[in-house]
């Protein structure tokens, strides 16, 4: 019994450095879209925190690129544009040599009824969400194969599993955002690209204030029913924060899931559970 102790003791002094090394990403570099603000900004502050150099691409960046740092740089990205999302991974690679993370965090949202949404919105909402996730995929793997590997994590919704009054345009965008992660999965297994979702729930984000505000219009309500509401259906009984969203992010990027692929993770207090 003491041996064993003496093993296990040294086994866990072992695999804690090792761990700790597994979430340093010191050398490596993340492209996020959409990473200035809600669940992108959360995510570039912690891969800024595990040592990564980080390129935010967004459309609310300021014209061009620059750096914003020692290890993070910005550069104004329209992810509807092919131009501008290749221009976003050859300009990571042209700083920092590699891209070994992308995340595809960039969406938006509009409220209304089927019958009554308007095909820009559609439109808007599948170009940037689904059209979005596609484009910027496609201009980072042929740099990730060249590489020898890399990983892609889509940020898609539990509405992407479910189906939500008033976000059909949406709901049908996330649907699709896991449809291609599951098809880039296994088209890409070969080339030790992994590819995974994260599904958030109910994110604290200005956006979901804005689709609680538009909600509550749209069903008569207030946006305080609407929160209360959304809190009755999370076993964990609070709302997110984007924090929450990132950890799972950065394990995802991480050794820690080396043999995950294809797989959309819920990050949603329990309310989705499939």
């Amino acid at each position: 019994m003491l041996d064993w102790c003496c093993r296990l003791a040294s086994a866990t002094t072992r695999f804690g450095a090792d761990v700790m090394q597994t979430l340093d990403f010191s050398g490596k570099t993340v492209v996020i879209t959409g990473g200035l603000q809600g669940i992108g900004q959360a995510i570039s502050e912690l891969f800024l925190a595990a040592g990564a150099n980080v390129v935010i691409g967004d459309i609310l960046c300021p014209p061009g690129a620059g750096p914003a740092g020692d290890r993070l740089m910005t550069l104004r990205t329209d992810v509807t544009c092919r131009a501008q999302a290749e221009d976003l991974i050859a300009y990571a690679i042209t700083h920092f040599g590699t891209v070994d993370v992308l995340v595809n965090n960039s969406g938006i949202s509009a409220m209304d009824r089927v019958e009554t949404a308007t095909e820009a919105d559609w439109d808007r909402v599948m170009d940037v969400n689904a059209k979005g996730v596609y484009l910027v995929s496609q201009a980072v793997i042929g740099p990730m194969k060249r590489q020898g590997g890399g990983r892609i994590i889509n940020i898609a919704s539990q509405a992407g599993k479910n189906g939500y009054r008033l976000m059909g345009h949406y709901v049908a965008s996330k649907h699709a955002v896991l449809g291609l992660t599951k098809v880039l999965a296994i088209e890409l297994a070969g080339d030790n690209i992994l590819v995974n979702a994260v599904c958030p729930g109910i994110v604290e984000t200005t956006m979901k204030w804005r689709e609680r505000e538009e909600g509550a219009r749209l069903r008569g309500l207030s946006a305080a029913d609407i929160l209360a509401e959304d809190c009755s259906q999370i076993p964990l009984g609070r709302t997110a924060q984007p924090a929450d969203v990132a950890n799972v992010v950065l394990f995802l990027a991480s050794p820690l899931a080396s043999y995950m692929t294809g797989q959309a993770i819920n990050v949603t207090g329990g309310m989705t559970m499939h």
